[in-house]
């Protein structure tokens, strides 16, 4: 029986949850089965791309990454994507590598974005009554 080498961790923005299975291959990454090249629009694809553009080709050219993605919006996925990616690659390199390189890559992460590490707690507030939203209320009239 062959064990493979492989991480699976997860990023989260507000309804959006990526999961990342991350293992030793050819720098190969898709989300949801598609590669990053045609994730549209491009202003979304760069900051997918941001944690590999920051960590640099050869980082992560010997893993295969593969995250699929469900809930949120367009942006909140892309952002979950993202984190899912900058975890899946310190975790790998945490259990497979070395420990000394895993800080060198958190500091350099962490640097840039806090996000890209760390989950953003905020969660959409609920809906009251008396009003149209969380906090707005109903204009009020005297006569």
């Amino acid at each position: 029986m062959v064990i493979t080498q492989s991480v699976q961790v997860f990023g989260r923005k507000k309804t959006a949850t990526a999961v990342a299975y991350c293992k030793k291959g050819h720098g190969l990454i898709k989300v949801n089965g598609r590669p990053l090249e045609h994730i549209q629009p491009e202003i979304l694809r760069i900051k997918l791309q941001e944690p590999l553009l920051i960590l640099g080709k050869e980082r992560y050219q010997d893993v295969d990454i593969r995250v699929r993605v469900k809930g949120g919006g367009h942006v909140a996925q892309i952002y979950a994507v993202r984190q899912a990616l900058a975890k899946a690659i310190v975790a790998y390199y945490q259990k497979f590598v070395d420990e000394q390189s895993k800080k060198e890559l958190k500091e350099q992460l962490v640097s840039y974005d806090r996000n890209l590490l760390v989950a953003d707690p905020r969660r959409r507030e609920p809906k009251k009554f008396g009003g149209p939203g969380a906090r707005a209320r109903y204009q009020k009239s005297y006569r």
